[in-house]
């Protein structure tokens, strides 16, 4: 078994109402930044021990989809990387 850390950023769907982003982007309007779009996202960082990085990153994502992240709301990406 090897060690991993799987990140899972979730973000929501393109359409989907994003108030903290919207509230984000205005202020950082209203400080001079000139912005076309912002959208939020929460990151977890999963460490666990795997076979391989296939198996890690299937594991990562059998828990974005069980709890992580509501598939009719939101998309996902995995990544995994060694320790």
């Amino acid at each position: 078994m090897t060690a991993y850390t799987a990140t899972v950023t979730v973000r929501l769907k393109r359409g989907v109402l994003d108030p903290e982003a919207e509230t984000t982007k205005r202020s950082l309007e209203r400080l001079g930044f000139e912005l076309e779009g912002l959208r939020s996202t929460d990151r977890f960082e999963i460490d666990l021990e795997a076979e391989d990085a296939e198996a890690a990153a299937a594991r990562a994502d059998e828990m974005a989809e069980r709890l992580l992240a509501n598939p009719t709301i939101h998309d996902y990406d995995v990544e995994v990387d060694e320790q």
